[in-house]
C-alpha cells in the first residue's frame, strides 16, 4: 500500500511539473509582448470585397482644419485616447496618477523599432484626419469626426515611431507605406476596413495601390 501511494505521489509530481511547463510555454505566447495590439483587421479576402464597394472619387481638401476632429478625448480614469493606446500597445507600461506613461516599451510595427520612452512614440491615425476629410468626412457632424479620431474599436489607432509617423503625414497608400514591408498587408487591410466602416471614398491611385497590396496577401 505504501509503495502504491509512493508511485501515485511521483505521478502527481510529474503531472504537476508537466502542467507547469505547459503554462510557462503558454505564457511565452499569451504574456505581454512587444507587438502593437492593433485590433485585428479584416481578412485580405474581405478587404478586397470591401475595396470593390468603395466609391471612387477625387479628393477635395477645401476647408480642412485638424481642430474639426476633436482628438485625444477623455476615456475615463484620467486617461485620454493617446494614453489608452500607449497602455494597450506597450509592454510593462507604468503610469502616474494622471495616466501619463512613465515607463514601458513600445514596438513600432511600421519600422520594427522598439522604444522605452513614450515621448518617442506617436499615436498614428492610420487613415489620417485630412485624408478622411478629403474622402467624405467634410460632411460629417463634429460628433462623428470625434468618434473617428478616437476610435478604439476599429484598427485606426496605433503606437508607432514618432518620426516615421511624421514622414507619413496625411498621405494615402499610393503615396506612402510603412518602411517595414512585412506590415503592408496588415496596413492595407486595416485601411480598407476603416474606410468601409465610415463610408469614405478612395481616389483611383489609392484604390490601385491597395488592390496591388491585397492581391499579394
Amino acid at each position: 500500500m505504501l509503495r502504491t501511494s509512493s508511485v501515485y505521489a511521483r505521478r502527481r509530481l510529474s503531472l504537476l511539473a508537466a502542467l507547469t511547463g505547459l503554462i510557462s510555454l503558454a505564457a511565452l505566447f499569451t504574456g505581454p509582448s512587444a507587438q502593437a495590439a492593433l485590433p485585428t483587421p479584416i481578412a485580405a479576402s474581405t478587404a478586397r470585397t470591401y475595396l470593390s464597394q468603395l466609391t471612387v472619387a477625387t479628393e477635395d481638401r477645401t476647408g480642412y482644419n485638424r481642430d474639426l476632429f476633436p482628438h485625444w478625448s477623455n476615456q475615463g480614469n484620467n486617461c485620454n485616447t493617446r494614453e489608452v493606446i500607449l497602455q494597450r500597445d506597450g509592454s510593462n507600461v507604468v503610469t502616474d496618477p494622471s495616466c501619463a506613461a512613465t515607463s514601458g516599451s513600445w514596438y513600432s510595427p511600421y519600422d520594427g523599432a522598439t522604444w522605452t520612452a513614450a515621448s518617442d512614440v506617436d499615436i498614428d491615425h492610420l487613415v489620417p484626419l485630412a485624408e478622411a476629410w478629403d474622402s467624405g468626412a467634410d460632411s460629417w457632424t463634429t460628433a462623428r469626426r470625434e468618434a473617428f479620431a478616437n476610435d478604439l474599436t476599429r484598427p485606426q489607432l496605433l503606437a508607432v515611431t514618432d518620426n516615421v509617423n511624421q514622414s507619413k503625414g496625411d498621405r494615402d497608400p499610393a503615396e506612402w507605406l510603412p518602411p517595414r514591408g512585412a506590415y503592408h498587408c496588415v496596413y492595407a487591410r486595416a485601411w480598407v476596413q476603416v474606410k468601409h466602416y465610415y463610408g469614405l471614398s478612395v481616389d483611383s491611385a489609392e484604390k490601385s495601390a491597395l488592390s496591388g497590396i491585397l492581391n499579394g496577401c
